[in-house]
């Protein structure tokens, strides 16, 4: 039996709708998903080779109350389908890519976009703009056996009731079959991973004491008090 020097650190989960928890491995993010949201950040929506970038495990947070962090003046939110693996391997073909699936929640994307677009200045990794603590709140996880594979579902968000984002699935530029087929090219997928799978346009600032309201189709609300 393997003696730790310091105590192990809990697993990350998700809660589970209807109860259990589901485990977290690691955190993949399509980034300019939404033709819609790669023009508002100024890029060219044509079909180029999708790009992924990760967050921590530990990030996501179902909480429900998003705390304003530091060394920032400038928080956006995104708001995205999270898709969560039940099983993985490497060259997944695309047409067993959802056979893996074990479910899909509504997750938001929080982002320093002042850091995020200094590291993109200075040519340097977004992690610093995007994997911080508490940087994905989370709803809970529910079943693909009960909700289907929404490829075709509205997904908005509203800030203090008033609409901000709004699109719907079937205009991703990459789909989630196609997502987990490219990102299983280059890493070993597995059970626990889970995928963020990019935001349609209309992403913007909160500040302290807004309230967030995430929905998308077959997967209820999201409600997240940003602190």
């Amino acid at each position: 039996m393997t003696d730790f020097v310091l105590p192990p650190p809990p697993c990350p989960v998700l809660p589970v709708a209807g109860g259990g928890l589901f485990p977290v491995r690691r955190v993949y993010c399509i980034g300019r998903n939404y033709a819609a949201h790669a023009i508002e950040m100024g890029h060219d929506p044509d079909r180029e080779p999708p790009f992924f970038f990760q967050k921590n495990p530990d990030n996501l947070d179902a909480s429900g109350t998003f705390r304003y962090p530091p060394r920032s003046q400038d928080v956006h939110h995104e708001v995205e389908l999270l898709v969560a693996l039940k099983s993985g391997g490497t060259d997944i073909p695309v047409e067993r890519a959802l056979d893996h699936v074990w479910g899909y929640a509504i997750c938001l994307d929080m982002t320093r976009r002042d850091l995020q677009a200094e590291a993109k200045t200075l040519g340097r990794p977004w992690e610093i703009g995007k994997a911080f603590e508490g940087s994905a709140p989370v709803g809970p996880l529910h079943p693909a056996t009960q909700t289907g594979h929404p490829d075709r579902s509205r997904i908005e968000l509203r800030v203090n009731g008033a609409l901000r984002q709004e699109g719907d699935m079937a205009q991703m530029i990459w789909k989630v079959p196609e997502m987990i087929a490219c990102l299983s090219r280059y890493f070993e997928l597995r059970a626990g991973d889970v995928i963020l799978s990019g935001t349609p346009a209309g992403v913007g600032a909160v500040v302290p004491g807004d309230t967030m309201t995430a929905t998308i189709d077959g997967l209820g609300q999201l409600t997240v008090r940003v602190v």
